[in-house]
């Protein structure tokens, strides 16, 4: 951590370590004159003074690198004057110190800012930096034109190369970069789908628990109202009427309770005994519903038209929810809208491609006003068939009676699997 306003420890490390490993070089040079000067490792041989001025240059350099994030343009330009200065001074083919600065300085640039509005320092530097290529080159004894390739090559390798380093390191951190912001994009959208996908789930949730709600409770209206009739004139049939709403009651409660355990993650997790799982309503089902809205004391019949298969065979589980939640939802509307109205439910399964549910009232033996809207009944039958593929078909009588009918395709790849009779929800 670095406080507000100071150079930050990396930046103080890379001035170190560069100032820090060209005066190294530069002493080696100096030692190796000193003990060797006809050896010609370095030609010529700087004066004291040059050694001087050249140690007090990378200096220089190094603490202008301190300064290399907030003003990279201005410490390139400084570095590669340093290169220059040094050719100045003489300290011909040791001019190779000064140049560390630049290539530090150059790849700082080119990281920082896009080339299109860099590209006249980098030129400017280059030119730096040739310049006191060629003033060591002259110094050693080579002609001018000679002197002064060999510095423009050097002066543009010294920038160039650090510069195509950067160039290479900016464009792969930006392909990262665009492949993350795709991922956070990809990320976002799969949230939003998810939101969509819950607001959907929440949606057909308060439709099922309407239509569970509506079933149970149309029959405890119709028993509730019997026994006001009964409680007086025949108590026992009252008391028979009492624990039939009890017993509608708890069935509420109890399809209520398994609706909403649907929604829990960790039900595998929990250890739940198997016969208390629920269990999705099927086709075999519709047989116990008509049997606890008979007993209600409506006049509900059920006739199966058997296939020879199966019951439900080839329909998939979605499928037979929808048409248990349609033969449900479609008596608490007779027993709404109709009530005294007898009921026929046929169930249809000799059709190879698809099963027919019709569900059937006859007219309202009385004029009734209708408890309640209907709410989401309709349209969460709609909804359903929809979704598994299957035709809902509705709409009044002839008698002036109601009638629902709805037809489940068959999926032909579970056709092809052994037939197995779905189990009836207790």
């Amino acid at each position: 951590m670095t406080r507000r306003g100071s150079v930050p420890v990396a930046d103080r490390w890379v001035a170190l370590v560069t100032g820090a490993l060209a005066l190294v070089v530069l002493a080696a040079a100096v030692a190796v004159t000193a003990v060797a000067p006809d050896a010609g490792v370095v030609d010529p041989v700087p004066s004291p003074l040059g050694w001087a001025l050249g140690a007090a240059t990378v200096v220089l350099q190094a603490v202008a690198l301190l300064w290399r994030r907030t003003a990279p343009s201005a410490v390139l330009l400084v570095a590669a004057l340093g290169m220059a200065l040094c050719g100045v001074w003489g300290l011909g083919a040791s001019i190779g110190v000064a140049q560390l600065a630049v290539l530090v300085a150059a790849f700082t640039l080119g990281l920082a800012e896009p080339l299109a509005r860099t590209w006249p320092t980098f030129v400017g530097a280059a030119a730096l930096a040739a310049v006191g290529s060629v003033l060591s080159v002259v110094q050693s004894g080579e002609p001018l034109a000679v002197a002064v390739g060999l510095g423009a090559m050097q002066g543009t390798g010294t920038v160039g190369l650090p510069l195509a380093v950067a160039l290479v390191v900016a464009a792969r951190r930006e392909v990262r970069a665009a492949r993350q912001s795709r991922i956070d994009a990809l990320e976002r959208e799969r949230g939003a789908l998810v939101q969509a996908a819950v607001a959907r789930e929440r949606t057909a949730m308060a439709r099922e628990l309407h239509d569970i709600a509506a079933h149970h409770l149309s029959g405890i209206a119709v028993m509730t109202a019997a026994i006001g009739t009964q409680i007086d004139s025949d108590p026992a049939a009252a008391k028979e009427g009492v624990a039939q709403v009890r017993a509608q009651s708890t069935a509420v409660l109890r399809d209520l309770r398994n609706l909403v355990s649907l929604l829990r993650e960790d039900d595998e997790r929990t250890g739940t005994p198997e016969p208390d799982r629920v269990r999705s309503e099927s086709l075999a089902g519709i047989g116990a519903l008509v049997e606890s809205v008979g007993g209600t004391g409506r006049d509900v019949r059920l006739t199966v038209l058997a296939g020879g298969h199966p019951l439900g065979q080839g329909v998939g589980p979605l499928g037979q929810l929808a048409a248990y939640r349609m033969v449900q939802e479609a008596l608490a509307n007779a027993a709404r809208h109709a009530p005294g109205a007898p009921t026929d439910v046929t169930l249809d399964d000799r059709d190879p491609d698809a099963v027919l549910l019709t569900v059937r009232n006859d007219p309202a033996q009385a004029r009734s006003v209708p408890q309640g809207s209907g709410g989401f009944g309709l349209v969460g039958m709609r909804e359903r068939a929809e979704l598994t593929g299957a035709r809902l078909d509705l709409g009044p009588t002839a008698d002036g009676g109601w009638y629902v009918s709805l037809r489940v395709p068959r999926d032909p790849d579970l056709l092809t699997l052994e037939p197995t009779t779905p189990t009836e929800d207790a």
